[in-house]
Order: structure tokens, then sequence, then C-alpha cells
């Protein structure tokens, strides 16, 4: 369940990405909608590393990669 939370908010922040871009290319002189597409990215973007660190503590997720030696 944490995963597919975790995939939707990432497609959320790719979407506002888009979003964002187009409204740049698109826009004559107004920023208000590029401003709040970039906000909105920021925001998912820290809703997401909050999602992951919360699910690593409580167990939810486990790290991958190199695992380091027994000291």
């Amino acid at each position: 369940m944490i995963k597919i939370l975790i995939l939707v908010t990432f497609g959320l922040i790719i979407y506002n990405l888009g979003k964002a871009l187009f409204n740049l290319v698109s826009s004559k002189g107004s920023s208000k909608k590029l401003l709040r597409g970039l906000a909105f990215r920021v925001l998912f973007s820290i809703l997401l590393f909050c999602m992951i660190l919360i699910a690593h503590f409580a167990g939810f997720i486990d790290p991958t990669g190199i695992s380091l030696p027994n000291q």
C-alpha cells in the first residue's frame, strides 16, 4: 500500500513539473500558473521524502544497495 502511495506521489510530481513547463512555454507574461505548478511540485517532493522516511523507520520498506560491514 505504501509503495502505491509513493508511486502516486511521484506521478503527481512529474505531472506538476510538466504542467509548469507547459505554462512556461505557452504563457505570455502571466506567471501565476507557472509558480503554482512549481510550488505544488516542491510540496509533493517534500511529502514524498517524508513518506519514504516514515515508511523506512516504520519498517514498511527496506533499504537496498551496498550493505555496511558490521564493526
